[in-house]
């Protein structure tokens, strides 16, 4: 599965050109995961992968900053669900939302004390999944580790460390930069 993946993402999301990212820098290559995880077979691929690891963990809940997780939460929370493994999904908004309950948090409560993984589409600097981290840690939930379809090696791994958690990764740029 994860060889499909790869090559998926190689030839569908992978593209060699000047790009700003999210977190203001400027790159030479952008890898848009989310042409695959909204795809059928992209997103069967990425839930199964997710799946295989957090499986093997004790956690509550499964979720991650929105936009990029979106998709992830949905197709791992299925591919639990098809396990017979209980896990809740969550979201979390860059601001809290303007009516209703004004939450942060969406998806079902996630108790004090409980364990979650986070998730994200791809990690550059780390910074969204360190303010995810935040907003769990004021709620009194622990983050036990965070999983990203693509690790672009520019310093998640060593900021997220920072902050208490480790990052897995399915890829990571040196598996698409191919000169």
């Amino acid at each position: 599965m994860r060889e499909l993946l790869l090559d998926l993402l190689k030839k569908e999301s992978y593209q060699k050109k000047e790009v700003k990212l999210s977190s203001g820098k400027i790159s030479d290559f952008y890898i848009d995961v989310r042409k695959i995880s909204l795809s059928s077979k992209g997103i069967y691929l990425i839930s199964n992968l997710f799946f295989q690891y957090l499986d093997k963990k004790s956690i509550d809940a499964f979720g991650g900053p929105t936009l990029g997780a979106d998709p992830i939460v949905a197709g791992v929370c299925l591919i639990a669900e098809q396990n017979d493994r209980t896990l809740a999904g969550f979201l979390i908004r860059k601001t809290p939302k303007k009516h209703g309950k004004q939450k942060l948090i969406e998806g079902p409560q996630i108790k004090t004390g409980s364990k979650v993984i986070l998730c994200d589409d791809v990690a550059t600097s780390g910074g969204s999944l360190i303010q995810a981290k935040r907003v769990l840690t004021d709620q009194g939930i622990k983050v036990e580790d965070v999983m990203v379809v693509v690790d672009r090696n520019e310093g998640a791994k060593e900021a997220l460390a920072k902050v208490g958690c480790n990052l897995f990764s399915l890829f990571t740029k040196g598996d698409f930069l191919i000169e």
